[in-house]
Formats: C-alpha cells, structure tokens, sequence
C-alpha cells in the first residue's frame, strides 16, 4: 500500500514502501514546511516547474541523496550545477517513462516556467497499483477532460490557491473533468495570497463530482487506497 505524505505548498512524497518519490520540494522558505531540505529522503524527484516555490531544494536533495530527477529539459538544466547528467530525465509534454517504480507521463500545464524556454508541466503517475495525477501549477483547461479518458485516475492533486493557479471552483470543475475518485487539494495557505478555504473546497467538489476531497494538512500523511 502506498502512502501520501505531505510536507507543504505543493510539496509531497509518495512511499510504496520500496521508492519514495518527492515532487516540488519547495522546503527552505517555505513557511508551511513540515521538514527540513536535509532531512527528506526520495529515490526520484519530480519538478513541475522552475518557479521558486516548485523547484525549490531540488538540486540539494538530489546531491545528497542520489535521487533521479524529472522534468523539462530546461527546468533540468538549472540543476546540473549539483546533479550528475545520468540522474537527470529531461523529457518533454506528452512523453512517458518506465522507472523502477511503475509509469510516468508528462501532462500539460497552463502556467509560465520560471525559466526562459521552458514550459510548465503536470506528471501522471502509476505507483503503488493506484494512478495519480499531479496537475502542477495550472489554470484549468479543457483537456483535463482527456487527460480523464486516458488514465483511470485514482488521485488528483490539484492547486486551489487562487491568483497564480486555480481557485475553489475552477478546481471543483477539474476534479469533475478528470473523473478522479479521490482528489487532495494542494498549494492553499501558504501565504496569504493565497488563502483558501478548503472546506468550502471539499463541499464544492464534492457536490458536482464523483471524488471524495481527502484535505492534509502539512506533516500529516495518508494511506492510499
């Protein structure tokens, strides 16, 4: 069984009880953060994009923990100051990966960069006998509805934020789209900005689709179904 462990912001980690998989880890100066950059571990390390907040300790996690990298090939290249070429996957919208874990897949996400070049990104995952879909930064889009199609998605990790991704509703519509049966909200509190009231979420979500809203709070975990 594997296990959802969130740390904050968009940052969170996937056990199977073999490989850990971080995404975003945006620890230091994150004011949400329920551990330090020096004491996550991870095998694979999932970066959506460049921004801050997102890409975060990537490079220094991986350094130190050998962690494989991926993501776009220019959000990528800011890491190869501290990572090793062979450890990172450089791989594009669109495009998919076998890994040790299980399956990965690159989506589209409707955000800047944080780098010149570069493009936004979402992951679908298959880890654990269960599918995951991580939309990344995004504002919603009408391929959601294909990305549903494609993947019997089991869990969507969707930002409810508001001002730099979706908000409450625009979210609620997402979860419907993608057809998921369990949704996490992601990327709400951290800073005022985007303040959000989650519960609101849920009730929304939940009334105009099939997903039951599982909400985490940073540090807390959950066993996936």
């Amino acid at each position: 069984m594997a296990t959802f462990m969130y740390y904050g912001h968009s940052c969170f980690l996937l056990d199977d009880g073999r490989y850990k998989v971080l995404v975003d880890p945006f620890l230091t100066g994150n004011p949400a953060a329920a551990i330090t950059a020096d004491a996550v571990e991870a095998d694979f390390i999932l970066v959506s994009h460049a921004h801050s907040d997102h890409i975060g300790d990537a490079g220094e996690i991986a350094a130190r923990t050998g962690a494989e990298v991926i993501g776009t090939p220019e959000v990528l290249a800011l890491l190869r100051p501290q990572v090793d070429a062979g450890k990172l996957h450089g791989m594009n919208l669109g495009g998919s990966a076998t890994l040790p874990f299980g399956k990965v897949r690159l989506t589209l996400a409707q955000h800047s960069a944080g780098v010149a070049g570069g493009i936004a990104c979402g992951f679908v995952l298959y880890l654990g006998g269960r599918v995951f879909y991580f939309a990344g930064d995004t504002a919603l889009f009408s391929d959601m509805q294909l990305i549903g199609r494609k993947d019997a998605i089991d869990y969507a990790l969707l930002p409810i934020g508001d001002y730099y991704t979706m908000g409450l509703e625009d979210a609620a519509l997402a979860a419907q789209w993608l057809g998921a049966r369990h949704v996490i909200p992601l990327h709400y509190d951290t800073w005022p900005v985007i303040a959000q009231d989650v519960q609101k979420y849920k009730e929304l979500t939940e009334a105009m689709s099939k997903a039951e809203v599982h909400i985490v709070a940073p540090g807390q975990s959950l066993a996936i179904q």
